[in-house]
């Protein structure tokens, strides 16, 4: 069968690597080169590759949050110069890993490892995908929404709060609403909690949007944002949102 692949590498001179050890074959197609990120998403939208061979460190958007953009839209092989990004990598169930630089013997091995998963249609697990975008420990600082072939990228600090809507989250951020397919409780863990407070079971809030808090009922409050939205607060809302505002 022939493999439909995109090459993603900030650096022209990788490519060109990809390019000429890839010519070799007669069964892969090269659908695509892509110089950043976003290219990266906008190919897999409108072309539909097989496979990516994704490099890890490039600008604006790294190759692990690419990949948690595309989903388990299409199989990955990492490409990159760097060794401390394997576990990452093979904790999301990439195809394979190449460290640069690298053989064309090694590269035969990993679109062999590829035409198995495609055979199989085995795909990604993508329940930690965007976990696999931050390092261990760190909290998360800028969203990252798909809109077909667009990304907005939103920074953490322009967040007014996030709601649930059955299987999405809604982020709000200035006067605009972004729609991502994501569990809230996945949001909580991201975000920092001495800035963003679970107050209901479906709305997370950035503190600093807060202008007052108040008693509408018996045990029972609502948050009064500075644009003049109002969210419920539960009882152990406004217990968590108390303990970071003291």
């Amino acid at each position: 069968m022939m493999v439909k692949v995109a090459i993603v590498d900030d650096e022209e001179p990788a490519r060109k690597v990809l390019r000429e050890y890839l010519s070799a074959y007669d069964d892969v197609e090269i659908v695509s080169e892509c110089a950043n990120g976003f290219e990266a998403v906008k190919a897999v939208t409108d072309l539909k590759p097989d496979l990516l061979l994704l490099d890890i460190q490039m600008p604006r958007l790294d190759g692990f949050e690419v990949l948690e953009l595309i989903g388990h839209e299409v199989d990955v092989i990492f490409v990159t110069a760097y060794d401390k990004y394997a576990l990452r990598a093979f904790e999301v169930h990439a195809v394979d890993y190449l460290l640069k630089p690298f053989s064309s013997d090694r590269l035969r091995e990993a679109l062999d490892h590829a035409r198995k998963r495609l055979a199989t249609k085995e795909k990604l697990h993508v329940e930690d995908l965007a976990a696999s975008a931050r390092p261990a420990g760190a909290k998360l600082e800028r969203v990252l929404i798909r809109d077909g072939s667009n990304v907005h990228v939103i920074p953490v600090s322009k967040l007014d709060y996030v709601e649930a809507q059955d299987d999405y989250v809604c982020f709000r951020s200035e006067g605009k609403r972004y729609l991502k397919q994501q569990t809230l409780g996945d949001v909580e863990t991201a975000l920092d909690p001495s800035q963003f407070v679970r107050i209901h079971r479906s709305y997370i809030l950035n503190i600093d949007r807060l202008a007052r808090l108040e008693l509408y009922a018996k045990d029972s409050h609502a948050a009064i944002l500075r644009d003049g939205t109002r969210l419920p607060v539960s009882r152990s809302g406004y217990a968590r949102l108390n303990a970071v505002l003291q």
